[in-house]
C-alpha cells in the first residue's frame, strides 16, 4: 500500500471509556475505521508500544480526557504502511518511531524562540489523536523519527517518551559536569535518564519504594540506593522527581546543597506540602516543573542513546493485555518500562 493507494481499514486496539481507577476497567476494546494518511501524515503498522504513566493518568481520570474514547500510547514503534501526498521523507516499509508531542502551531513566540514545548496550540498523541495502544495508528511526517532498522522494537518504544522526557528532565535539573544527582522514583524514565547521567561522569543516588528498582539502579552504576523518603549520603546537586508524589517536593528539596535545582518530571503530580522556607528554598535552591518536549530534545537524546549504547528494561505484554500492563504500572510492579507488542 502507497501514496494514493489507501483503502479503508479497521484497526483493533484499546480505548479510555469511562475513566477511573485500573480495577474499574476504563479500557475497553477499540475497532474502528482508520483514515486515510492526511497530506503531511504517515500511517504505521505498530510494532511496538511502550506504556507511559501518562497513560495511566489518563486511563485513572489524573487527566481530563481531551476527546471520548481516545486510544492512549505515545512511545510507537511502526512501519509505514502508507504516506499522505505531502510527505517527502519516509517511505513505505520504514521503521518509524511516534511521540508524545504530535502537533504545534509554529508561529507562536514559544515555537518561534524554539521552545515548542510550551506551544498553547500543542497536541498530544494519545490524547487529542488516537495513540499506539492499536495495531494501525497516524503520525504526522513532521513529528515522526526515524529509528535503527535491525534492533528490538520493544527496546525502541520506551526511549520515544521515558527517555525523550527523562533527557529533557536531566537537562532542566541543571546538573554540573561530574556533579551529584539524586533520582526520587526510579522506573521506565529514570533508568534511562541515570545512564545519561552516569555517562557523563555523574554521581547517582536512587529514592525509591520498590526493591526490584533498586536492585536495577544497583546493577546500572547507582552509587547509592535508599527508599523514597531517605536521605542520599551526600548532599546533591541536583535532582530529578519521576514519581507523582507531591510529598517528595521537600524531601528532594532539602536534600539539595546550595544552589541546587529540582527538576519535577511528570504531567500530574498530587499535592505539594507547605514548604519551609530556610529548609527547603533558601540558600538559591532551585524548584523548576518540566513540560512535554521539543522535537530538538528527541533528537538530541536518541542520537546520544545510540551513542552510549543505552541499555533499556522492559517488561513486555501482547497488546491484548494492555489493562495488565496498566495495572502492574499502577502497582508498581512493572521492572523499567512495559511495553505492548504486536499480538
Amino acid at each position: 500500500m502507497g501514496r494514493s493507494d489507501h483503502a479503508t481499514q479497521m484497526l483493533s486496539g484499546w480505548a479510555v471509556g469511562t475513566p477511573g481507577p485500573m480495577r474499574t476497567g476504563p479500557l475497553v476494546p477499540a475497532h474502528r475505521p482508520v483514515a486515510a494518511p492526511g497530506p503531511d501524515e504517515l500511517l504505521l503498522e505498530v510494532e511496538a508500544c511502550g506504556v507511559c504513566r501518562t497513560d495511566l493518568h489518563l486511563a485513572e481520570g489524573d487527566l481530563t480526557p481531551h476527546r471520548p474514547s481516545t486510544i492512549p500510547g505515545h512511545e510507537i514503534v511502526g512501519r509505514v504502511s502508507s504516506v499522505g501526498e505531502a510527505v517527502s521523507v519516509f517511505r513505505v516499509g520504514d521503521r518509524v518511531g511516534g511521540a508524545w508531542l504530535r502537533g504545534t502551531c509554529g508561529s507562536c513566540r514559544y515555537c518561534r524562540a524554539g521552545r515548542e514545548n510550551l506551544c498553547p496550540g500543542s497536541t498530544y498523541t494519545g490524547w487529542d489523536r488516537d495513540g499506539g495502544f492499536a495495531d494501525l495508528v497516524l503520525v504526522p511526517e513532521a513529528f515522526a523519527y526515524p529509528l535503527p532498522e535491525t534492533q528490538d522494537a520493544a527496546l525502541l518504544a520506551p526511549l520515544l517518551c521515558a527517555g525523550i522526557i527523562g533527557y529533557r528532565s536531566l537537562r532542566r535539573s541543571a546538573l554540573p559536569t561530574g556533579g551529584r544527582l539524586g533520582i526520587y522514583g526510579f522506573g521506565a524514565s529514570a533508568h534511562l535518564a541515570a545512564q545519561v547521567a552516569l555517562s557523563e561522569g555523574a554521581t547517582v543516588h536512587v529514592m525509591t519504594r520498590s526493591a526490584q528498582a533498586r536492585e536495577l539502579a544497583v546493577s546500572l552504576g547507582a552509587s547509592s540506593v535508599g527508599g523514597a523518603y531517605d536521605s542520599p549520603p551526600e548532599p546533591l546537586d541536583s535532582a530529578i522527581l519521576f514519581a507523582p508524589v507531591g510529598d517528595l517536593v521537600p524531601v528532594a528539596l532539602e536534600a539539595l546543597d546550595r544552589s541546587g535545582t529540582l527538576a519535577i518530571a511528570g504531567i500530574h503530580l498530587s499535592d505539594i506540602p507547605v514548604l519551609n522556607y530556610q529548609r527547603h528554598l533558601f540558600q538559591e535552591r532551585n524548584l523548576r516543573s518540566v513540560t512535554s518536549n521539543t522535537r530538538q530534545d528527541g533528537r538530541e537524546f536518541l542520537e546520544l542513546a545510540e551513542r552510549i549504547g543505552i541499555q533499556v528494561t522492559v517488561s513486555r505484554y501482547p497488546l491484548n493485555r494492555a489493562d495488565q500492563a496498566l495495572t502492574d504500572l499502577a502497582a508498581d510492579r512493572v521492572n523499567g518500562a512495559a511495553v505492548l507488542t504486536a499480538d
